[in-house]
């Protein structure tokens, strides 16, 4: 699949989540998140230390995520990627999308191992889907 394919895949999901979603509205893993809430968009943020994010319930791993979730946001330091991914690849999530600096070779690798649909090539959701700060 090509680049187009492979996000027209990624967003096709039910339901979406973001791990490192931020309480922070300057922090992308916040900007994300909300860029999902303007399109109207099932998502669930994952955050460690908050209960809430944006007013959405948040969990604190993505082996806690619902199992409709098919489509992951990473905005993570690439160490916890790495992580992430491993989580995600257990629960099953089909398509993953690793932000700008998210990335690490590792955690690509895996990916591709597992045959998730992968978007790590420096494309921003942001951009992509267009989004306006409020």
């Amino acid at each position: 699949m090509n680049i187009t394919e492979r996000i027209r895949k990624f967003l096709s999901a039910e339901a979406f989540a973001v791990a490192g979603a931020s309480t922070n509205r300057d922090k992308y893993g916040n900007k994300v998140l909300r860029c999902y809430m303007q399109h109207g968009k099932q998502v669930v943020p994952v955050n460690p230390h908050a209960s809430a994010v944006e007013g959405l319930p948040s969990v604190a791993t993505v082996s806690d995520l619902p199992e409709n979730i098919q489509s992951l946001s990473i905005i993570t330091p690439p160490d916890i990627t790495e992580q992430v991914v491993e989580e995600a690849i257990a629960k099953g999530i089909k398509n993953i999308w690793m932000q700008p600096g998210a990335q690490s070779n590792k955690a690509i690798q895996r990916c591709e191992e597992a045959g998730i649909n992968l978007i790590a090539d420096g494309s921003c959701l942001l951009v992509v889907l267009g989004y306006h700060e409020v």
